[in-house]
């Protein structure tokens, strides 16, 4: 028998070696293999937290993990964001983004994060209209009839907000800006105190979505005269929209979205995005969102985060030309 020399039986050795290394350790797993938390940056209830849930829940379904939903409000979003941007990015802690990130930046809010850089978009979720709403005592039963009154007495008509920096309060002043009309801005700690003085006649105007507006415009509580979407709204398909209305391309919505913090592997944001998109074409995500006055956003992660890029531009030119500050 010819027996092998030392040079080759050290090569088989390492060979053997190499192989029981690769049957003895354990594979990586593959993501998920536990449940995913994903931060709701505000309290519960409200369209945040309804519309987080039933995505989260059928998102979990076809991840195959559980996903947990956990509200961490405070501070118009920043708290829950914070949480997110300082979180492990390995695909188990993603964040409910909205509007707010965009706003809660441009009106320059002392952050600890860049929403532009310190996030990692994942893909867009669905978007509703505003409505430009009034007292019943106001003089004006369109949007130009609003306009012109608003020009002939400048800064004689008061909007109230649920606070400074604020999606009512930005969008007011976007709309003031594009019909050239000065109003009074009126913050309050919550938009359902603004709802309670517009319908007393306290408040002449006011800019709240269209789904928590909608029942008192149709139990005549106070007057719609236009959505802000580019489409009308079936919620309210009444009502045409501020573009229609004598506002050529003025569009205004409130978005939702997933996002994780920044880094987060390009594997993992493929496979979400993907499953987010088919949770999307499901009939009672379209549903839910339909209540809302919403509609489903599929789309691509570049295409969410030129949405939070764009919507941070907007808002950021805004504060600057209409002299906005922080509180």
């Amino acid at each position: 028998m010819q027996f092998m020399n030392r040079s080759n039986r050290r090569l088989v050795l390492a060979a053997c070696a190499a192989v029981l290394s690769a049957v003895c350790l354990p594979a990586q797993a593959a993501w998920p293999d536990r449940p995913i938390k994903l931060i709701v940056p505000f309290a519960p209830g409200g369209s945040n937290d309804n519309i987080a849930r039933v995505v989260a829940a059928r998102l979990g379904t076809r991840l195959g993990q559980p996903i947990i939903v956990d509200n961490k409000g405070g501070a118009g979003g920043t708290i829950g964001t914070d949480y997110v941007v300082k979180s492990q990015a390995d695909g188990y802690t993603l964040l409910f983004a909205s509007s707010s990130i965009t706003t809660n930046a441009a009106i320059g809010k002392k952050l600890s994060y860049d929403p532009l850089k310190d996030l990692a978009p994942i893909g867009e979720i669905g978007a509703g209209p505003f409505v430009v709403v009034v007292a019943n005592d106001v003089k004006a039963t369109t949007l130009p009839e609003l306009i012109a009154l608003a020009r002939a007495r400048p800064k004689s008509l008061s909007y109230g907000s649920a606070g400074i920096g604020g999606m009512n309060h930005l969008g007011t002043e976007l709309l003031a800006s594009a019909a050239k009309v000065q109003l009074v801005h009126v913050p309050y700690k919550g938009i359902s105190l603004a709802f309670t003085d517009l319908m007393s006649g306290t408040l002449q105007v006011l800019l709240p979505s269209l789904a928590s507006a909608a029942p008192y415009i149709h139990a005549g509580k106070m007057r719609g005269l236009a959505v802000t979407s580019l489409a009308r709204s079936p919620l309210a398909p009444e009502l045409p929209t501020a573009s229609e209305a004598g506002l050529p391309g003025f569009q205004l919505e409130v978005w939702w979205g997933l996002a994780g913090p920044a880094r987060l592997p390009a594997p993992v944001v493929k496979r979400l995005n993907e499953e987010l998109n088919a949770v999307l074409a499901l009939p009672d995500v379209s549903e839910l969102l339909a209540r809302e006055a919403a509609t489903p956003k599929p789309g691509t992660p570049g295409q969410f985060g030129q949405l939070i890029r764009d919507d941070f531009t907007r808002w950021n030119r805004l504060i600057k030309d209409a002299h906005i500050q922080a509180e």
